[in-house]
């Protein structure tokens, strides 16, 4: 089943009739929970070292949402104090929405083959790192600096060489760096990797609320599930 988000602020005469799609799951937030959403994929995708799944949904919803958020302020009052703090609201989340999608930008650049190798292998049903316009701009990305490669210094060397494995040339994200987290939801047995050879795997609990520093492999899927807060 797939889910979609949306702000809970429509009328109940717009909301769907029961039945109209049973194969998704629609999940209605509040303004707070919506913003609360959006923080927490800006703060995952700041401090992963790869890039995570697409938020897309969260991101049309929120731009909704501060669409809703500038319309009611042109028509409060001028003069009024709660109009200023509602306006640094909105600045303030047109920032966390702007900072998160330059953030997943910056890694496409960083990344591209291989972030567009994943996509390539993703298995149907799966969900996807990148929304279509970022998927759009990670193929032209690596076709300009194909062409870029090209025509600066490959067409001027002998033909066996004048080809590129953009593969090896870039370099991977490194799954093995060290995170700090908040857990959200108890988890039992992480299974530890070693940090030397003379060590062996280990298993460990993490408590609810508890923090820790961590290789960011061994708890990639918590943070992909929402069960950890990378901080």
């Amino acid at each position: 089943r797939s889910r979609s988000f949306r702000p809970a602020m429509a009328e109940a005469s717009e909301q769907e009739p029961e039945g109209s799609d049973a194969g998704s799951e629609e999940v209605l937030l509040t303004p707070a929970e919506l913003i609360r959403s959006l923080q927490q994929a800006w703060m995952n995708e700041k401090f992963a070292p790869e890039l995570l799944e697409s938020k897309s949904e969260i991101v049309e919803c929120v731009v909704e949402q501060l669409e809703h958020m500038e319309e009611n302020l042109k028509r409060a009052k001028g003069g009024d104090l709660k109009v200023g703090i509602h306006r640094m609201e909105v600045e303030r989340i047109r920032y966390v929405l702007s900072s998160y999608l330059r953030c997943r930008l910056q890694k496409i650049e960083k990344y591209f083959p291989h972030i567009l190798e994943k996509e390539k292998s993703r298995a149907e049903g799966d969900p996807s790192v990148l929304s279509p316009e970022e998927f759009a701009f990670a193929k032209e990305y690596m076709a300009s600096t194909e062409a870029h490669f090209r025509n600066v210094a490959l067409k001027y060397m002998p033909p066996n060489l004048q080809k590129v494995d953009l593969l090896k040339a870039v370099a991977r994200p490194n799954l093995d760096s060290f995170v700090f987290l908040r857990v959200k939801e108890k988890q039992e047995n992480i299974l530890v990797e070693p940090e030397t050879d003379e060590q062996r795997e280990y298993v460990i609990d993490l408590d609810e609320d508890s923090q820790h520093l961590i290789r960011y492999k061994t708890i990639a899927p918590l943070v992909a599930s929402g069960a950890v807060q990378l901080i």
